[in-house]
C-alpha cells in the first residue's frame, strides 16, 4: 500500500529577514551579465540578453578563441585534463575562467585577449582524485569597494585573487590562500579529498563542498563536511557536519557507530543561494561505499539529500532524503533551481531539484514543504550479506520522471522481434528489475545509472514563464559486488567489481529509446511541456536504416543556456559508440563512430531544433552569454587532454 508521509524537516523556525528586494526571477530577468556559474545565484543559467532570437541564430559564426595557458603547459608535463568543464563568469566587463589544471584568467569578453593570468600551480602536486584534473569555476565577491574572484584548488585551498589585477588577496587566509579541511579527519589532499567545483559566496560568506574518492578501499574516509568562511579574512565561520556526531540532529540514522569513521556524503557538484533569504541549498551525495551500505546501517541522513542552510550560521532550516542508506550511487548531482511558480493560483517560491534516477523533486523553498505530495513505496529488497535494505524510498507523484527508470521487459529493445529476443537473452547474465533494485554479487542492472538521468550540467528554467528544462541520459550500469577482502587491499566486506557498461548488440543499445533526451517542464502544474531526442543515435545502422526512424539521441549529456526565444544545448563527448559491442551473431558489424560534435539551439516553447553547428572540439560544460558593445556574446569552453578553449559566438557586425 502506498503511504503518503511528510518528507521535510524544519530546523530553524523562521527565515532571516529579506535582504535585497528583487526575486531570483526578477535579477536573472535584469541582467545582462554572467556573475555565477549559473548564470546568477538561483541557478537559472537564464540570460534576458536577446539580440540573438529565433529569426537570426542561423547567422551566428564564431567571433573569437581563446588557448588556455593548459595547451603550454601540457606540452612538457604530464599532467593531462579531463574537461573543459568552467562556464566563465562576466563580470563587470571582464570574461573570468578557470582551466582544467586550475588556472585562473581574466579575459576582454569583446576579442578574447588574455588580461592576466594567474597559476596556483597545483598541477604540479600530482592528479586530483576521481576524474583528475577537471575545475567547473570560480565565484565572485565584492563589498563595493573591494573585488574577488574565489575559487578553490585541487590541494583543497580556497583563493581570493584581486579581480583587477589577478594577485593574492594579503588580507585573506595567508598571502591569498586558506587550507579547507584542517580538522577534518581521514584528509589526504588529492589523494582522497579535492576541490573542483565553484564555491558559492552568499553575501558575505564563502560555501565550499569537495570531490571525495569514488572507489574507495576502506570504509574510513573524510566526511563531505559543508565550510563557512568570512569572504574578506579567509576566517571559518562554521561547519556543518554532512555525517551528523553525536548530539546532533540525525546522529539515530547511523547504526552501529558508522557516522564515527563513514565518509563521502559531500557536495561534489554546484550549489545554489536565495538572496533574499541568504540561505543556501546543497545537493549531497552517496556516503562510503556507493553500491554497499552493511558498515553504514541505517537511513543515513544527509546523504543522498538536499538540505537548506542559513549561511550566516550554518544551521540547518530543512532538508529532503531523496534515497534512505542509499546503494546505487544516486547523489544529487546539481545545483537545485529556484523558480517562482503558481500553482493551483497560489504564487510559490520554489526550488526544483533533478536528480540521477529521473526525479524532479520540488519544494517550498523556504519551509521544505513539498509542493506535490511524495510517498514511500515499498522496493527490492537486497539478499547480500550483511546489506540492510530500506523497506521502501520516496517517489514523487508529481511531476512526471523525465527518464526511464527500472530495466523490466517493457524497456528492452524492440525494434525488430529478432532484436529482442537477442537482447532478453544477453540480459539474462544479469539481474534486473524496477527502479531501486539492489545490486547483487552476480550484477545488477541500474538504469538509470550513476552518470544520470541528470547529471551536473543540471537542469534550467526561464523564470517568466516558470518552464523548467533538463537534459539527461539514458545510461543503465551493471554493478556487481566482489568480497572485499578477496585481494586484501581494502576492510570492506564488498566492494564494486569492475563491469560497468552494459554492451550493445553491435552497436544497438538492449533498451528503447531516446538513448539522450531533452525535457521542458511548466512547472506551474507539473506537466511536461515537450520532450525531445538529443542527437541522431544508430538509426542509419544497417539493421535500423530500413525503419526510417527519427532521431534516437546519442547517449551524451547535455548542459544547457536559456534566452528569451532559444535553449541552446552542448552536450559531453562520448555516448553510445563509448560502450562495448556485443556480437551476438546478427551481422558481424563493428562499434559506430562518433556523431560529430554540435552546438544546438531549440526553441523554447516547442522544442523544434532551429539551428545547429558543429564543434572543433566536445564540450564539456554549459555555454553562458552576455552583452558587450553592443554585442551578445555566447561563449563555451571545449576540449580535454592535449588541447582546450574558449570559443565566442556573434552575430556578424552589419
Amino acid at each position: 500500500m502506498r503511504r503518503a508521509v511528510l518528507v521535510f524537516t524544519a530546523g530553524v523556525a523562521a527565515f532571516g529577514a529579506a535582504a535585497v528586494a528583487q526575486s531570483p526571477a526578477s535579477r536573472s530577468v535584469a541582467s545582462t551579465e554572467w556573475r555565477h556559474y549559473g548564470g546568477d545565484a538561483a541557478s537559472s543559467k537564464y540570460s534576458a540578453v536577446d539580440q540573438i532570437t529565433r529569426a537570426n541564430v542561423n547567422r551566428l559564426a564564431v567571433a573569437w578563441r581563446w588557448s588556455t595557458p593548459d595547451n603550454e603547459i601540457v606540452k612538457t608535463n604530464p599532467a593531462r585534463p579531463y574537461g573543459y568543464q568552467d562556464t566563465p563568469l562576466l563580470v563587470n566587463g571582464v570574461l573570468y575562467t578557470t582551466t582544467p589544471l586550475g588556472v585562473i584568467a581574466a579575459i576582454d569578453p569583446i576579442t578574447g585577449h588574455t588580461i592576466w593570468s594567474y597559476d596556483p600551480d597545483t598541477w604540479k602536486l600530482g592528479r586530483p582524485t576521481n576524474l583528475g584534473f577537471t575545475h567547473r569555476g570560480s565565484a565572485f565577491w565584492t563589498d563595493g569597494t573591494r573585488r574577488r574572484i574565489i575559487t578553490g584548488t585541487h590541494d583543497a585551498q580556497l583563493i581570493s585573487l584581486d579581480a583587477e589585477t589577478g594577485k593574492p588577496d594579503p588580507e585573506f587566509g595567508t598571502g591569498g590562500r586558506v587550507r579547507v579541511t584542517d580538522g577534518l579527519p581521514y584528509v589526504k589532499p588529492l589523494e582522497n579529498y579535492a576541490m573542483n567545483s565553484a564555491p558559492l559566496v552568499v553575501r558575505n560568506v564563502i560555501v565550499t563542498g569537495a570531490n571525495i574518492v569514488d572507489r574507495p578501499m576502506v570504509k574510513e574516509q573524510p566526511r563531505g563536511d559543508i565550510f563557512g568562511f568570512d569572504a574578506r579574512t579567509g576566517k571559518k565561520l562554521w561547519t556543518f557536519h554532512s555525517v551528523p556526531q553525536k548530539g546532533e540532529f540525525g546522529y539515530d540514522t547511523w547504526d552501529e557507530g558508522s557516522a564515527e569513521y563513514t565518509g563521502n556524503t559531500n557536495v561534489w557538484s554546484l550549489m545554489t543561494a536565495d538572496d533574499e533569504t541568504g540561505y543556501v541549498y546543497l545537493p549531497f551525495r552517496t556516503p562510503t561505499n556507493d553500491f554497499y551500505g552493511g558498515h553504514r546501517p541505517g537511513n543515513n541522513l544527509f546523504a543522498e539529500s538536499l538540505v537548506c542552510l542559513d549561511s550566516a550560521t550554518g544551521r540547518r532550516v530543512w532538508h529532503f532524503q531523496a534515497v534512505h542508506h542509499g546503494l546505487w550511487d544516486y547523489d544529487f548531482p546539481a545545483a537545485p533551481n529556484l523558480i517562482d511558480i503558481t500553482v493551483n493560483g497560489v504564487r510559490v517560491k520554489a526550488v526544483a531539484q533533478v536528480s540521477k534516477q529521473g526525479f524532479v523533486y520540488v519544494f517550498d523553498r523556504h519551509t521544505g514543504k513539498p509542493i506535490w505530495p511524495v510517498e514511500e513505496r515499498p522496493v527490492p529488497q537486497s539478499a547480500v550479506p550483511g546489506e540492510r535494505t530500506s523497506a521502501t524510498q520516496p517517489f514523487p507523484t508529481h511531476p512526471p520522471a523525465f527518464d526511464r527508470q527500472g530495466f523490466q521487459d517493457t524497456d528492452v529493445v524492440d525494434f525488430t522481434p529478432e532484436l529482442r529476443a537477442q537482447a532478453l537473452e544477453v540480459l539474462k547474465a544479469w539481474d534486473r528489475g524496477p527502479l531501486f533494485t539492489p545490486p547483487t554479487e552476480r550484477g545488477t542492472i541500474n538504469l538509470p545509472g550513476d552518470v544520470g538521468g541528470a547529471d551536473w550540467g543540471g537542469a534550467a528554467v526561464d523564470p517568466r514563464t516558470g518552464f523548467l528544462y533538463v537534459p539527461s541520459v539514458t545510461s543503465p550500469i551493471i554493478v556487481g559486488l566482489d568480497r572485499g577482502d578477496a585481494d586484501g587491499k581494502g576492510n570492506m566486506r564488498f566492494r564494486r567489481s569492475s563491469a560497468s557498461a552494459l554492451p550493445t548488440l553491435d552497436g544497438i543499445p538492449l533498451y528503447k529509446p531516446p538513448y539522450s533526451r531533452l525535457t521542458a517542464y511548466d512547472l506551474n502544474t507539473g506537466a511536461i511541456a515537450w520532450q525531445v531526442p538529443l542527437g541522431d543515435g544508430p538509426r542509419d545502422h544497417p539493421l535500423l536504416k530500413e525503419l526510417n526512424l527519427g532521431p534516437l539521441g546519442n547517449g551524451r549529456r547535455g548542459s544547457l543556456l536559456v534566452t528569451p526565444t532559444l535553449l541552446f544545448v552542448s552536450q559531453f563527448a562520448g555516448g553510445l559508440a563509448r560502450n562495448n559491442a556485443l556480437k551476438v551473431g546478427i551481422r558481424e558489424l563493428t562499434t559506430l563512430p562518433p556523431e560529430p560534435q554540435m552546438f544546438r539551439a531549440f526553441d523554447t516553447q516547442t522544442g523544434a531544433l532551429i539551428w545547429q553547428t558543429e564543434l572543433p572540439l566536445g564540450p564539456a560544460a554549459a555555454p553562458m552569454t552576455y552583452r558587450a558593445a553592443g554585442r551578445q556574446f555566447v561563449v563555451l569552453a571545449v576540449g580535454t587532454g592535449i588541447h582546450t578553449e574558449l570559443i565566442a559566438y556573434a552575430l556578424p557586425r552589419d
